[in-house]
């Protein structure tokens, strides 16, 4: 599928010189996305660990075409470049974000882009006015299936409520909780599904491993989460349960809607199939109440394109992101926010 960012009548642009920051695990599968992109020009690398850089070269051949640096500071001094693409720690986003930006790079961020509001608030400020592009790495906004659940939302009817689970042994983070490790992706599969942002929220979370207070209290190991949606209809608001844990022996990625005409399930197990429409209803509202015509459908999923792609497209043509901007991403922020204080305080909070 052509993006219209890039319609097939234009000459493709320019490689774009990119500097990617942060070379763990996920920065890792992005410098691996990117130098599979004729797109991109992979120039410089940066992470604090010298002898990481020095075996990501080796491993991806890159010794002798890329400058490598330990700071960040140094490397956005690097010529010619055009883009930086951040995967560092969320606490170190602000100010590294706020430098590229500076510097007229267009950045493309880890999620999530801030642990703050008014901060992620900030960010976008700042690249509308010089003109560059910020957008977030929201995975699943990119994801074919999620993409199409959209589509299928109304033939669900009425909804009546949601559910999710999100839960593997690890990887733990050391610089974000459960909530925004996991949680997040959640909250914007279910926002784009729905068209809204939720209203108010309640979470409970528990640290065992890192714990940072005499209380017990720290990054989260496993939540639960209470989303509510508000809607313009006057029926009860939408409420979606969500489960989250490094904890768990067993990986659960689900997530589901359920209306009065079916359900729609995202679910990434291997055995099941990846986007499934449950239909089927009650029979009139009285006893007994005898599901009618319940069937259950794999739906056939497209390739749209990945998320690398699309931020060169933007980057290129200069224009947001329709997917993940960084305007999207700062209401997400928002929202992780509250969980955070709902987490905190054990109160419903409204967002």
């Amino acid at each position: 599928m052509t993006h219209p960012l890039n319609p097939p009548d234009r000459a493709a642009p320019a490689p774009l010189n990119l500097a990617i920051l942060g070379l763990g695990r996920w920065g890792t599968h992005l410098l691996r996305n990117f130098l599979a992109l004729p797109e991109a020009r992979v120039m410089v690398l940066v992470d604090p660990d010298l002898q990481r850089l020095h075996d990501l070269c080796d491993r991806f051949g890159l010794a002798g075409t890329v400058a490598c640096y330990d700071s960040w500071t140094e490397a956005f001094a690097h010529p010619d470049l055009a883009a930086a693409v951040v995967a560092t720690p969320a606490s170190t986003h602000y100010p590294i974000i706020k430098a590229a930006l500076e510097q007229g790079l267009h950045v493309l961020s880890e999620k999530p882009l801030t642990l703050e509001h008014r901060t992620s608030a900030a960010l976008v400020q700042l690249a509308a006015a010089r003109h560059r592009q910020l957008m977030v790495d929201h995975t699943y906004l990119f994801h074919p299936a999620v993409r199409r659940g959209r589509d299928l939302c109304p033939d669900l009817g009425t909804l009546r409520y949601g559910y999710a689970a999100r839960t593997n042994l690890g990887p733990v983070r050391p610089d974000a909780d459960v909530f925004w490790d996991l949680a997040i992706h959640d909250i914007s599969i279910l926002n784009h599904w729905l068209g809204m942002q939720p209203t108010a929220v309640a979470a409970w979370g528990q640290a065992w491993l890192q714990p940072q207070k005499r209380d017990g209290s720290g990054l989260s190991d496993v939540g639960w989460l209470r989303l509510i949606y508000d809607r313009d209809d006057r029926l009860h608001p939408l409420e979606v349960m969500v489960q989250v844990s490094w904890a768990n022996p067993h990986r659960q990625r689900r997530l589901a809607l359920v209306g009065d005409r079916g359900t729609l399930v995202l679910d990434e197990d291997p055995q099941a199939d990846l986007l499934t429409f449950h239909r089927g209803q009650f029979q009139a509202q009285s006893f007994p109440f005898v599901p009618t015509g319940p069937q259950a459908g794999a739906i056939a999923i497209a390739y749209q394109g990945e998320m690398c792609r699309h931020f060169l497209q933007c980057a290129a043509v200069n224009q947001p992101s329709p997917i993940s901007s960084g305007q999207l991403a700062t209401e997400l922020v928002k929202t992780m926010v509250a969980v955070a204080t709902a987490a905190e305080t054990g109160k419903i909070i409204p967002v």
